[in-house]
């Protein structure tokens, strides 16, 4: 018994029946136009004064309705409404305008119904309930017998006391008529405005879009902070070390620590300018690092932290790092960083770093090869190396968006770091 009031009369039985009453104020503009349609077409009437002329105009108000649910921002308010009002998951309802004509069909659809169903409940709830209060008042007003409200008969034979029964039956079959068309609002809601194949697929390639940029985002932010970090972290605790007796060092650590975190805020700049609107294409935000402009300092600064980086340089066919394809030069300079942090945080001794293009396996295509070894022990006071760090991951990462991959592992008792990048983009 609980559980049936509660649906009648429960709370989202409640917010479904504002809902249909909504619907039914929704109708009104289209209905009073239809009225006075149908009142000139009938000789000049008004058509509110009759009954069948008024159910006409009911009837001639929705292909109005229908019509003009086919434009505007229809499914969006009506997505709004259904997820505010009749309980439906919002995963089950599309986002945003209807844009294929099977989408507006639907959208007109639905348009329809929830109007029209909701003028013939809001009718209902209007007309109702004041005539269920004088049928179940009646046996205790001896004067509405015989007023004309068409209750008259109740005055001679008639049992007074059946009227109450009659307003309750009124009132229950009201909340009985609301709580039903409620529920088929809500069953159909999904149906008719839920989304259809393009919409899925937008959001599906939406979403791909903002995660690709939210990748990229955190892959700059980790190659760029991550390895200044390493770096000035190693810089300052071998500054500490020796503070007393060699203050050339730390003159030269200090120097090499001003130049990377002057750098690394250039390039946080330049990555949180991504994040703004517009920013990404100002003319002061600081270039990507490449390969070609910045590799010298890269080890430079690495050299300043402790690390000894030996490093063999090969442009090969190429002849000059700087006509390398751009992107291959920012990515090929990212991976070195990465590689160089690793060493920094987790290698131990000295980092042989080779660089160098050359013809990919007789394809005819050049390849841009890094490769970079160093002893795999992690000094005492470091974490321990694994493959599967965020920044071995990112570097993989940018390789596979211009074809090429990485490998990082133990290879003949040393750690070996090896990119290979396809150079196919030409010489630009």
């Amino acid at each position: 018994m609980r559980d049936a009031l509660s649906r009648l009369l429960g709370a989202r039985a409640r917010l479904r029946w504002v809902h249909l009453i909504l619907g039914g104020a929704l109708l009104m503009p289209y209905f009073l136009l239809s009225q006075v349609g149908v009142g000139m077409a009938a000789g000049g009437v008004n058509a509110l004064s009759s009954f069948p002329l008024t159910l006409a105009a009911y009837a001639a108000a929705l292909p109005l309705a229908a019509v003009t649910a086919v434009f505007g921002l229809v499914r969006p308010l009506s997505v709004v409404a259904v997820r505010a009002m009749c309980a439906v998951p919002g995963e089950r309802l599309a986002e945003g305008a209807a844009q294929s004509w099977a989408a507006r069909g639907r959208t007109s659809a639905w348009w329809t119904l929830h109007l029209g169903v909701g003028a013939v409940i809001s009718g209902m709830t209007l007309a109702v309930p004041p005539m269920a209060v004088v049928l179940i008042t009646l046996p205790f007003v001896s004067g509405l017998r015989d007023t004309r409200l068409g209750l008259g008969w109740f005055s001679t034979e008639a049992d007074p006391y059946v009227a109450p029964l009659l307003g309750t039956g009124l009132l229950a079959g009201l909340a009985l008529c609301a709580a039903g068309a409620g529920a088929l609002l809500a069953r159909l809601a999904p149906v008719l405005l839920g989304p259809t194949g393009a919409d899925r697929l937008a959001a599906a390639e939406e979403r791909a879009a903002d995660l690709a940029v939210r990748n990229r985002l955190a892959r700059e932010l980790h190659d760029a902070v991550g390895h200044a970090l390493s770096a000035v972290t190693l810089q300052a605790s071998a500054a500490r070390r020796v503070l007393e007796r060699d203050p050339d060092f730390v003159r030269e650590a200090l120097a090499a620590i001003e130049d990377t975190t002057r750098r690394t805020v250039g390039e946080l700049d330049a990555v949180l300018g991504l994040l703004r609107d517009g920013d990404a294409a100002r003319p002061d935000a600081a270039p990507a690092p490449t390969l070609a402009a910045d590799l010298d300092g890269l080890l430079a600064r690495t050299r300043a932290a402790g690390t000894t980086v030996t490093a063999r340089q090969d442009p090969g066919p190429v002849g000059d790092w700087a006509r390398l394809p751009a992107i291959a030069s920012r990515e090929a300079y990212r991976i070195v960083q990465e590689g160089l942090s690793n060493a920094l945080r987790h290698g131990a001794g000295p980092v042989e770093l080779r660089i160098r293009v050359h013809d990919g396996a007789g394809t005819g295509h050049r390849e841009l090869e890094i490769t970079m070894t160093n002893p795999p022990a992690a000094p005492e006071g470091r974490e321990p190396r694994t493959t599967g760090g965020r920044g071995l991951h990112g570097a993989g990462e940018r390789a596979a968006l211009l074809g090429g991959r990485v490998e990082a592992g133990p290879h003949e008792d040393l750690w070996r770091l090896r990119a290979v990048l396809p150079l196919a983009g030409g010489d630009r």
